[in-house]
């Protein structure tokens, strides 16, 4: 039987081409089944407050930094949206004195435009995000060689090769409303994929590559980077690849409530944890990761029933 075609955009795969069971199973979860499914390889966490979650955050920063040494660079892969780990994470650096001399930091992804990465005084860029909150807050004397921050540009031979030699503790992302992590998003409904998604096998050969953003991604990024300006938002941007997430030795998605709600907090949730995985969804693919967290806001995880405003 086809799949059916996407409520959002017909000439796309989304999640809501999965089957409609497996949607109305998420729909139905409550706090509690949410923590219930955590399995081995797959933890699920909850924090109180907005303020420990976000500390919460910051310290993994800390924590994967603190084991670089001269002969085992460590770096960690961090996303913008959330943000507000940012600063936190240059507080606690000056406060530790700790000196970042063999560390790494990897930038999930960046805006494409005109055949090249979006500029660093572009209002959107991800890169001037980074360095504004939080690498120009840090003590000079402390700060990680500028060789070892880096970020996706158009030619993406220099950011994959940065990936080898250096062990990537942790890749922290957020969740966008199509599911994606970085830029991952699903594909077009055309060509090979007319009648179904790049199989997860297919999906997770892919590196750092430019990639055209599905239209829900383009309007979320206006409403929570942009106060609504959808023309402001670039169709295109450059994004870390599956193929270095699972290079990564953990994948860390923090769920403040943002940048998704409390639907996808659930849907993607359950498939990470029974095994379903599916491209139309790909933050679904994590499943066949060895080691995901997924870090909620209790207060962002509120419930799918039905509720006029």
């Amino acid at each position: 039987m086809p799949r059916p075609l996407s409520k959002i955009a017909p000439d796309w795969w989304d999640y809501t081409t999965l089957e409609p069971d497996l949607l109305q199973d998420a729909a139905r979860l409550t706090e509690r089944d949410l923590v219930e499914l955590s399995r081995p390889g797959f933890q699920v966490k909850l924090y109180d407050t907005l303020e420990e979650f976000f500390l919460a955050e910051a310290l993994e920063y800390i924590g994967a930094w603190k084991q670089a040494t001269p002969d085992n660079p460590v770096g960690l892969c961090g996303p913008i949206g959330p943000t507000e780990q940012l600063p936190l994470v240059a507080q606690l650096v000056n406060a530790l004195d700790l000196k970042l001399h063999n560390t790494h930091f990897w930038g999930m992804d960046e805006w494409y435009q005109n055949g090249r990465e979006t500029p660093i005084d572009h209002p959107l860029s991800f890169e001037r995000a980074d360095r504004e909150l939080c690498f120009d807050r840090i003590r000079a004397e402390l700060i990680m060689p500028d060789a070892n921050l880096h970020f996706p540009k158009a030619d993406t031979s220099q950011y994959e090769a940065s990936w080898e030699g250096v062990r990537c503790a942790v890749m922290q992302g957020g969740q966008g409303e199509i599911k994606h992590w970085a830029f991952n998003d699903p594909v077009r409904r055309t060509g090979a994929y007319a009648d179904a998604p790049p199989t997860p096998a297919e999906f997770r050969t892919l590196g750092t590559r430019v990639v055209e953003l599905h239209p829900l991604t383009l309007v979320q990024n206006a409403r929570t980077s942009g106060a609504g300006n959808i023309p402001l938002v670039p169709t295109h941007a450059l994004t870390v690849g599956p193929k270095q997430t699972w290079q990564a030795e953990q994948v860390s998605i923090w769920h403040p409530g943002h940048h998704d709600n409390p639907f996808g907090f659930r849907l993607t949730a359950l498939m990470i944890s029974k095994g379903i995985a599916d491209s139309a969804c790909p933050m679904s693919l994590l499943a066949d990761h060895p080691n995901v967290v997924f870090h909620y806001y209790r207060g962002a995880i509120a419930s799918c029933e039905t509720e006029m405003h």
